[in-house]
């Protein structure tokens, strides 16, 4: 006997997400017996998908595309048009090659070297003040950390600016309204800005170092043996800096963590081995990416359901990495359940699942656990604070989530 794929009634559930938030697609597809499940979108079609075998399926790259998936509003602000994220086949492998050149050991050490060398200096900055948000403040020590790592001049004129206008493009991509327009014009700014250093680099005008992103994106030539356009070198050089000022957010969230579970701050200080497993704790239990889309290669039948050729595809991100069936105790935060954890490539999928090589997960998901590794080992060792009173809450209906409070800290000094 056929199963009956579940499905929405209503006509369209484009304002679902809005009210649902994180929880649009787990609210569907989690209570019920199959990963797939149906609604409609914008007037489309659209198939959502969850747990393991929903991952293994979305990120099958022969049976799914990336072309087309992504709305022009995320285009226009988080991503930009054009860049690695909008990719297949061989192209995208000889991109995503490029991006994951940047990630070599001695990369990322110096990656967390550079981090823990702006903690020490923010915390002279913050020692003279009455009162900091760490999230604010995080958003410019990131952008200063991200701009040295890929080799990107900063004067101190323009720090603030480019520090907003990378924040941003990443709170504005699900707004509505100025706060969207304003995402879109600093996309625009900042795509200006990066190509022209790419030019400068290009025509010997700006020294840049073999290895860092602003070098080898002005160097970098496509599957066809062409240089990217100065443009395409910069959208993508975005790609670089703007996720590792977008983790302010885990960040903050890994503050809250440590105030909300002391017996955790020690560990973290003291032991390599917790502190990855806190700093992948903090990437599964709180809020990141809700969803990311693909479209059907062809048509194909799984789990009873027909999916057409070009239907848009959602995958759960936020439930999976929630999942009681992958997860004992979800919603309960515990760095050891890391302890013996394999590293599977469907089960913790923050930052996108699958291979890094060849498939689409996320390339900097590494950098991202450097610079978060850096952060809350200097926090827990070195960073002396008190905290007031605040409210630690986020609602799981905005997208992306945050503490309303910021995580606020006082009296901070060097300890």
């Amino acid at each position: 006997m056929a199963v009956k794929v579940p499905k929405d009634k209503t006509i369209d559930n484009t304002l679902a997400i809005f009210k649902d938030g994180y929880n649009f697609i787990p609210n569907r597809v989690q209570n019920h017996h199959l990963d797939v499940y149906e609604t409609r979108v914008l007037g489309e079609k659209v198939a959502l998908l969850s747990g393991i075998e929903g991952a293994e399926l979305f990120y099958d790259r022969n049976r799914m595309n990336r072309s087309g998936a992504l709305p022009t509003r995320v285009l226009k602000t988080l991503f930009g048009e054009g860049g690695i994220q909008t990719m297949d086949g061989d192209p995208h492998t000889h991109r995503k090659l490029l991006f994951m050149s940047l990630m070599t050991p001695e990369s990322l050490q110096h990656l967390y070297e550079i981090t823990t060398k702006n903690w020490a200096q923010f915390t002279k900055k913050w020692s003279k003040m009455k009162k900091v948000n760490l999230y604010d403040e995080s958003r410019e020590l990131l952008c200063r950390t991200a701009c040295d790592w890929a080799g990107i001049p900063l004067n101190e004129k323009e720090v603030n600016k480019r520090t907003r206008d990378l924040s941003n493009m990443i709170d504005g991509f699900s707004a509505i309204g100025p706060k969207h327009i304003e995402s879109r014009r600093a996309r625009k700014r900042s795509e200006a800005w990066i190509e022209d250093l790419i030019i400068k680099v290009r025509n010997g005008e700006m020294e840049a170092e073999k290895g860092k992103a602003v070098y080898e994106m002005a160097m970098h030539r496509n599957v066809e043996g062409e240089s990217l356009d100065a443009r395409m070198a910069a959208i993508e050089t975005l790609n670089v800096i703007r996720p590792l000022v977008a983790i302010s957010k885990f960040l903050t969230f890994g503050a809250v963590a440590l105030e909300e579970y002391p017996e955790t701050r020690t560990r973290v200080s003291l032991d390599d081995e917790y502190l990855f497993m806190f700093t992948q704790e903090i990437r599964r239990f709180y809020p990141f990416v809700p969803f990311l889309g693909a479209r059907v290669d062809h048509d194909f039948t799984w789990q009873e359901y027909l999916f057409k050729k070009d239907q848009l595809v959602l995958i759960d991100v936020y439930g999976i990495n929630h999942d009681p069936r992958i997860w004992e105790k979800p919603d309960e935060f515990n760095p050891e359940r890391f302890l013996n954890w394999d590293g599977g490539l469907f089960d913790l999928i923050p930052q996108g699942g699958g291979g890094y090589y060849k498939g689409h997960r996320c390339p900097g998901e590494w950098a991202t656990i450097e610079v978060l590794q850096a952060s809350f080992r200097y926090m827990t060792k070195h960073l002396g604070y008190e905290v007031p009173k605040q409210d630690y809450s986020y609602s799981l209906k905005k997208m992306p989530a945050l503490p309303k409070s910021g995580f606020i800290m006082k009296n901070v000094h060097y300890k």
